[in-house]
């Protein structure tokens, strides 16, 4: 399994890129929507990799950055949802749209997306939230859980519990989490801006 790979990029079409390293070059599937966000021809570049394995296939999807990997990860776990069609929806929308979007029940977000149906959208917000509780030990909401009640005491308590809820589907732990919400937070700031302001800080400090 590749975690990420680090190389020039040598070719690119609307569909996929081509990453030189060490004079091998390797074909990954990836969207405009998500290599012209990467670089261009030429640059010095890293990618980060999700291989596909199936009996007649192996194939390797690329990403910005960790986190639109981890909502790429999160996706496929949803029955119905392969890579491509993830690929596709990470290609679309960023990671805090669709984080944003599972949080708050944003059917019509989701399904704006080419090639999906509102009936995906919708068993993408049901099964992630299904997730997430399970993740937060069958608690019936986000905002019952001590973290994000904490998280929520010092600002708007509804948006910052959806931010909390986001980054913990996105695979943060639920004290850095509410740590990153609580640090990003402002009076008058949308869930969506929270939700980026919170993986700059959350991933800072995950990776740093």
């Amino acid at each position: 399994m590749y975690a990420y790979i680090k190389g020039v990029i040598a070719e690119r079409n609307d569909q996929q890129l081509v990453v030189e390293n060490n004079g091998i070059g390797y074909l990954i599937n990836c969207p405009l929507g998500i290599s012209a966000v990467i670089g261009g021809i030429g640059d010095n570049v890293t990618v980060y990799l999700y291989q596909s394995v199936k009996e007649d296939d192996i194939s390797l999807y690329g990403f910005a950055s960790r986190d639109q990997k981890e909502m790429f990860l999160k996706l496929i776990t949803v029955s119905g949802v392969g890579p491509k069609v993830a690929h596709t929806i990470c290609a679309s929308l960023s990671a805090e749209q669709i984080a944003a979007a599972v949080m708050s029940g944003n059917v019509s977000l989701l399904s704006s997306v080419k090639g999906l149906g509102k009936k995906t959208a919708e068993k993408i917000i049901v099964e992630l939230k299904d997730k997430l509780k399970s993740q937060l030990g069958g608690a019936t909401s986000v905002s019952s859980t001590p973290v994000a009640m904490a998280a929520a005491s010092s600002g708007d308590t509804g948006i910052m519990q959806d931010a909390v809820g986001a980054l913990l589907v996105l695979g943060y732990k639920d004290q850095e989490a509410a740590d990153a919400v609580a640090g990003a937070y402002e009076d008058g700031i949308g869930l969506e801006d929270l939700i980026r302001k919170a993986l700059k800080i959350a991933s800072g400090k995950k990776f740093s």
